[in-house]
């Protein structure tokens, strides 16, 4: 199941469980994982992209280790709430990720990079030290309004 819904994410896991949260990008995933209760999300890791079967090997090995029961897309909209080739490509991703057979919400993503962007650039970090954190930081952003979200009604 892929699905935008909240409601029918939300009943597809009605006993809660562990969600991971992806930023997916043209170079790296981001990745952040919630408690089973869903009410933290906290970064976990960044695989760097490279063929996408292995990726998605990377990607479910992790999910499998980490007991995930659902996960969570960013979905980069423009602006204006359209639709971008981005948007396109992290619904590809879904798809193609579609039978590790747990359910996947996409969530409007919109201001995840430039949130965390600021708030490492405030906390001083180099660019560097941005360049290390802000996917899976991104990923946990998303994460969270969606945990928030679903949990809140």
């Amino acid at each position: 199941m892929i699905t935008t819904d909240r409601a029918e994410f939300r009943a597809a896991l009605p006993t809660g469980g562990r969600l991971i949260g992806l930023d997916v990008g043209t170079k790296t995933i981001g990745l952040a994982l919630c408690d089973a209760g869903w009410s933290i999300a906290s970064p976990a890791h960044t695989i760097a992209r490279s063929k996408f079967s292995k990726d998605k090997a990377v990607l479910a090995q992790f999910i499998a280790q980490q007991q995930v029961k659902g996960i969570v897309i960013g979905l980069p909209f423009n602006l204006d709430g359209s639709e971008s080739p981005r948007s396109q490509s992290s619904r590809a991703f879904a798809r193609n990720i579609s039978d590790l057979d747990l359910p996947i919400l996409l969530w409007d993503e919109r201001w995840s990079t430039q949130a965390v962007t600021r708030t490492l650039i405030d906390a001083d970090a180099s660019r560097a030290r941005r360049g290390e954190l802000v996917d899976k930081l991104a990923a946990s952003y998303i994460l969270q309004g969606a945990i928030d979200a679903l949990c809140g009604g």
